[in-house]
């Protein structure tokens, strides 16, 4: 399948050019790190904020994350992160017949804060629905949105109606029921979202978001997630 790559947002020249940087299939593991944050599920919800446009379900038990919506949802990791970090996690999209299993959208913002409470992301109530993100500084990912068809990357500035494009690619795309091994790089101006181990974005923000709330999102989809931890990395991590 043919990839498209396109460069928009107000971005330097240099910036977009990196922003242009082929994908590449690689090891990203850190080799000095310490665990900062994590959660195996099994103890419910208490250290999530979820936030749904149209209600569904959304548990942790046993091990998993179970995410069953009919549209928009975000599920925010309560606890504040800064960089240098790598971020782990495993998401299965499911296809079993439900009314949700629509294979798309396995989303994510990281290093979010609301520029109408930026000292606190809760102090501002969201819904769920997508365009009330629009006043968050932050990164966001959405792989394999828009029923599948698209991968992408974007750097939210804070302003209505405005989401500047980093990245546009028409692949790689979620596989269903396939598990998805997410690994997101924050480390000053290098910014990475790594998935099975395939490097897929590799920015470097002249102007980076260097710490703030990570949030799983998706909409109308089902996803069992696992394994979610954080390490403080050195800046020798790449």
């Amino acid at each position: 399948m043919t990839t498209t790559r396109r460069a928009f947002g107000a971005l330097t020249a240099g910036a977009a050019l990196a922003a242009l940087a082929p994908a590449a299939t690689a090891s990203a593991a850190p080799r000095h790190r310490r665990l900062i944050a994590h959660d195996d599920f099994r103890h419910g919800l208490g250290r999530w904020a979820v936030e749904l446009e149209q209600g569904g379900t959304v548990t942790a038990s046993r091990g998993t994350l179970d995410v069953d919506v009919p549209a928009g949802a975000t599920i925010w990791f309560t606890q504040r992160l800064t960089g240098p970090y790598v971020i782990e996690y495993t998401a299965t999209p499911v296809s079993e017949g439900g009314v949700n299993d629509r294979v798309s959208d396995l989303n994510n913002f990281w290093n979010a804060l609301d520029v109408r409470s930026p000292d606190d992301l809760f102090a501002t109530p969201r819904g769920g629905a997508l365009a009330e993100y629009d006043h968050l500084r932050t990164y966001y990912v959405g792989y394999g949105a828009n029923g599948n068809t698209t991968t992408r990357l974007r750097r939210y500035v804070g302003e209505a109606g405005v989401r500047p494009l980093i990245y546009d690619y028409t692949e790689p795309l979620l596989v269903a029921n396939r598990p998805h091994h997410v690994r997101i790089v924050s480390d000053g101006s290098t910014v990475r979202w790594w998935n099975n181990g395939r490097l897929v974005f590799d920015f470097a923000d002249p102007q980076p978001y260097t710490s703030g709330h990570f949030a799983f999102r998706t909409t109308w989809s089902h996803f069992r997630l696992a394994g979610f931890r954080v390490w403080q990395s050195s800046r020798q991590q790449r």
